[in-house]
Order: structure tokens, then sequence, then C-alpha cells
């Protein structure tokens, strides 16, 4: 299939090396975002010295550029997908199938899937958090910003993440596995591992500053202080040793009172002062460090308090740790069977193509016969990778087998012009009797002469069929079949003949143009179906025969180019009689006397008429195609 261009818009295939590599390059940056969006967690800061709240103004710039930068390619990738065609589900069997290119279809298509998880993913909302609202604000700014961007990004990170799975189905469905050696796949799922450690970090550190804040909240609140004096903007004198005493880090052993607030699990981000700092890449690290290391124990050494959102946040992090570690031992352990497998498969190719080569040795095979073996050995490989389709099937129970032949045959067989005045049950018949073939590039399915042995149905690939008419002088017929095309349609006159035995010869050579994936039906299969309808055989089927028989429809026109070269000549014989009889009633009516004037300007027209019109008839003679035969073809049998 190929690309189809319009003035004003060019629609692009799905399978084309473009959008394959552009979707790789989307997935990394999906990727990417989800691992740049729990930065945001990190811009509130706690100002040890004054115990107040407020926001990493450096880090909020880096942030809101970076998601600024990775959204470019969610918005490419919105606008892609409009100019993206899309495969037809009905025209799967037919190898690559039917490109839908008509922007309505498109529009429609993306609009009932992804589009609104692609925009509720690309909008812009930290941004306008960080410079919209947050300099509009007036108050302590620091503890409201930090809830909202709390949500924001919480709310675009499920999309997000949704986003992400089918295109790696897509992108792995086209290059197979993402790595080829089992270091590459362990290091595949290790960085999914470290990926969810980052995440699990960023939030313990938010949630730590709210459980900082709570604790100032219920101070303030037994002394009947303003929440203004959180934040680090409006301070009052004496607030800032109130708020020392007032939430003392104790460990869960040294609280005697209920008044002293329990930091449970968030105890060690206060003490380590990594909330205080504003080194990113330090409380970054040891943050992802925390989550990396509660992740692969479970959870098991978290001390929680008594409050519940804690615990559902522990319980979060055993039951994800649990989950991805599971995940992540199932996921190496298959992919490194999945590597033993196809080394196993490799090492039968090996021992076959040995025992081929030792074959074609022990047979003394000349080398261009060795080449074209090798090519089909190895494309047939490429294709199958070594199981067998046919004894596969044949290993299925008759109703599995006739269904799963039926969804990949019947939309073949019915594009035969004959074959859909059959009913279901002989083309179900038909479609159980057919085989898959395989053919490799340059190879000869049919030649001009030989017996038809088959019906082949193509199902991917691309053949040339020539016909010299058996190699009668200047008569040459060439075209191309492809997906869903058929041919062997000489089989169809000799299987509905009751008294045929000799198989037809072949009217065309077909040769593959590329590697080519088929179904043949066999001589003797297609004449036991037939003989069940050759009851129903008339003229109406005769003539549908006829119309859609390539043999029949190079007859035709040939004949008809002869018929009309042979009335080019016949009203070219009949204008030079019509000439020459006026002439010779001209020189009639002088009486034999010497030629006047009028006659001879009259004669000298005629001879310049007679010239011009044996020129313009040899000119269009010339004209026509040096394949187009010079004689008519023998009429097919009736």
């Amino acid at each position: 299939m190929e690309v189809t261009f319009h003035p004003r818009h060019r629609i692009l295939n799905p399978e084309e090396a473009f959008l394959q590599k552009w979707n790789k390059i989307f997935v990394l940056s999906c990727v990417i975002s989800v691992s740049l969006d729990p930065l945001f967690f990190y811009i509130p800061v706690i100002d040890g010295k004054k115990k107040c709240l407020g926001l990493d103004k450096k880090l909020e710039i880096i942030a809101c550029v970076l998601r600024s930068f990775i959204d470019i390619f969610y918005i490419l990738h919105i606008l892609f997908q409009f100019r993206t065609g899309f495969i037809a589900p009905t025209s799967r069997v037919f190898g690559r199938g039917e490109l839908i290119e008509d922007l309505h279809a498109i529009a429609k298509r993306y609009l009932s899937s992804y589009l609104i998880i692609d925009v509720l993913s690309v909008l812009p909302l930290p941004q306008v958090v960080v410079f919209v609202i947050v300099p509009n604000k007036r108050g302590p700014e620091s503890l409201n910003v930090k809830d909202l961007l709390k949500y924001v990004i919480l709310s675009q990170y499920v999309p997000r993440l949704i986003r992400i799975y089918p295109l790696y189905i897509e992108v792995t469905r086209a290059f197979g596995m993402i790595t080829k050696t089992a270091w590459g796949g362990a290091a595949f799922y290790l960085f999914l591992y470290m990926l969810i450690s980052h995440v699990v970090g960023a939030l313990w550190y938010m949630f730590t500053i709210e459980r900082q804040e709570r604790c100032w909240r219920s101070a303030c609140d037994r002394y009947k202080l303003n929440y203004d004096n959180l934040y680090c903007g409006e301070h009052h004198a004496g607030v800032y040793s109130f708020l020392n005493t007032s939430c003392p880090l104790l460990e869960p052993n040294e609280i005697k009172d209920l008044t002293d607030f329990n930091f449970g699990i968030f105890l060690e981000a206060l003490q380590s002062h990594v909330v205080e700092t504003r080194d990113f890449s330090g409380k970054l690290f040891y943050c992802f460090w925390w989550g990396l290391r509660n992740l692969s124990s479970i959870g098991q050494n978290l001390r929680t308090s008594t409050f519940v959102w804690e615990i559902l946040f522990a319980v979060f992090i055993s039951i994800l740790g649990l989950i991805f570690y599971s995940f992540l031992i199932g996921n190496v352990q298959k992919y490194l069977q999945s590597l033993q497998s196809i080394a196993v498969r490799e090492e039968i190719m090996r021992a076959k193509g040995q025992a081929v080569e030792q074959w074609m040795n022990d047979r003394m095979l000349p080398g261009d016969m060795r080449g074209r073996i090798r090519m089909h050995e190895q494309y047939k490989w490429q294709e199958t990778k070594g199981i067998e389709e046919e004894s596969l099937l044949v290993n299925l129970p008759r109703d599995i087998r006739r269904d799963i032949k039926r969804h990949l045959c019947f939309s073949l067989l019915i594009r035969v012009p004959m074959f859909e005045k059959l009913d279901e049950q002989l083309l179900d018949t038909m479609c159980d009797r057919l085989k898959p073939v395989l053919y490799s590039k340059h190879s000869y399915i049919f030649r001009e002469g030989d017996p038809v042995e088959e019906m082949l149905f193509v199902t991917h690939g691309k053949l040339l069929t020539v016909s010299t008419n058996g190699g009668s002088t200047g008569f040459f017929n060439s075209y191309y079949l492809k997906n869903g095309d058929f041919c062997g349609e000489e089989l169809l006159e000799w299987a509905l003949s009751p008294f045929s035995s000799k198989l037809p010869s072949s009217t065309r050579t077909v040769k593959t143009v590329t590697g080519l994936k088929a179904f043949v039906l066999m001589a003797d299969d297609l004449k036991f179906v037939m003989s069940q309808w050759r009851h129903d055989y008339s003229k109406q089927l005769q003539s549908t025969f006829r119309f859609y028989s390539q043999r029949w429809r190079t007859w035709a026109a040939c004949f008809i180019q002869a018929a009309w070269r042979q009335h080019c000549r016949r009203k070219l014989q009949k204008y030079l009689q019509e000439e020459d009889r006026q002439l010779q009633a001209a020189l009639a009516k002088e009486g034999g006397v010497s030629t006047s004037l009028g006659t001879a300007i009259y004669a000298s027209k005629f001879a310049i008429n007679a010239l011009k019109a044996v020129r313009c008839n040899h000119a269009s003679n010339t004209e026509l195609p040096q394949k187009l035969p010079p004689l008519l073809l023998l009429k097919p049998a009736e």
C-alpha cells in the first residue's frame, strides 16, 4: 500500500516506516512525561528556620518548561492521528488489508477511541496553576497551590498511563520484542520498577508536607492563631518558637501524651530535613531510594500512625510492591523462556538447514538451484517461525478447524464470480479443502502450456501473469495479481464438464514478484465440489464465467481488435473505389479527348487523397502497440 497525496492533505499509512518510528518516539515521550510529572510534587518546601511553607520558584520553572516540551509530542500525536489511515477490519484476511483514507472515517474512529484521553493528557493544567493562578493568589498561596497541584497532576497521570499501554502493544506488534537479549529485557522491566519507585517517593514527599502542615494547623487551632502565619511571606514575631515546640519530631515509642503528633512513616523525611532543602537532586534521590526500598520490602518496615490516609498509603505501597515484584519476576521468567524457545527454534532451523545442505550436496544440485532452495527455506522460516500451519489445523477438532478455515478463506472464495452462486454448505466444504502455501520471490507457479493442477487464492503478495498465446509472434499480454485475487481459473471449466479427464493447460505463465502467502484448491477437490453443483450449470453461469475469465477477455479483446482493423480496411477500400469511380466517370465524360484542366485537377486531387488515406492507414497501424496480436486468437472451448 502506498501513501495517497491530496491537494490539501496527506494521508499517512500506519505501516510506513515514518509512523513506526514516530510511535516509538511517542512511547518514549510518554514514559518521560510520567517521569517528569512527579517533579511538581517537590515544588512545596518547608523553611526550617522560619517554620513556614513556601514554593521552590526555580523548580517551578524547570518542571513547567520540561512539561511543555513533552506536551509538544502529545500535540503532534493528535495531529498525526487525524491524518493517519487505518486498515479496514473486514479486509485483514487479504494480507495487509485495505487502507481507509477518508478523513471523515478517520476522524470518527479517533473521536470514538483515544481523543478524549489524549486531550486530557495534553491540557496544560500544571502550567496554568504555576504561572497563572499562583501569581494572582493572595494570602497563604503555598497552602492552596499544594493541594491544587496534587489533584491536577494525579488527574492527568491516569490518562497518561492509560495511553502508554496500547502504544506499547502497537510498537511490540510492529517490531517484535523491545529487546532481543535477556539482559535487555531485564533492564527494561527494572526501569519500570524504578519509575514506580520514583512516583512513590514523590508522593511520600508531598504527603510529608501535608502532615507537617496538619500538625501546624492543629497547633494554631489550639491557640486560636491565624493560618496566615504558616505562609512564609506573612509571619509575625514569636510564631517560630511556638511551632517548633508544638510539633516536635518524636519517635513512636517517645510519644507519651495524646496531644503529641505522630508523624508515622513521614517522620524520616522530617528528621532528614529533606523537605527543607532546595537541593533538588539530593531530595529527588533520597525520596527515590525510600520508594525503592519500601517497594522491594513490600512495605514490611513501615510503621504508621493511626491516621487513616497514612495507613491507606502504606497499604497501597505494600500491594503495589507485591504486584509489581510478581510482575517483574514473572515477565523476566517469561522473557527468558521466550528467548529460550527462540533459541531452540533457531537450533532446529540450523539443523534443518544443515540437512538440506547435505541433501543438495548428495544430489549435486547446481548453484542457482541451491540458491533458490535456500531462499525458499529462509522465507518459509521467516513467515512461519517453524510452525507448520496445516499440521496445526489437522490436529484441531473438526468444528474449530472449519470455523478457522471459514474465517480465513470464505472471503477469498466469494470473490470468484462463479462461486457466488454456490450455497454456504458447498463453500464450507471448499474452505475445508483449501491448503496454505508459501512461495518465495521470483518463483514460477504456472508455466504456459503446463497442466493446471490447482487454483491459487492470494492472501498476501504480488504476482505477474504473462501470456504469449503459445509463442505466437507479436502477441504479449500481462497484468498483476494482488491480495484477494486468484489464478488457475482454467480448472473451473474443466471441473464443470462431466466428460473431462485430462487436466487443462495453462494459458499463462504466473510468477511471484514478492514473497507470496496463498491458499490452493487442488484439481480433484475442486472437481468433487463442482460435481455436487453441476446440475445447476446454466447459460447465465456460462456467461458469468466468460465475463470474468482472463482467457475469454483476451480473446474478446483480440476479436474486437481484428474486427476494427477489418472495418478500417473495408472503409479505405470503399473510399478508394468511390474515388476511382468518380475519376473514371470524369474521364468518360470528356469522350477520350485530351484531358481538360478540370479533369487534371480532379485526378491530382484523387491521387493526393488516396496517398493521404494510405499514409493515415499505415500510420494508424504502426501506432498500435506491438504487444497486440496481429492475428485473431483461437476461440476458447465452449
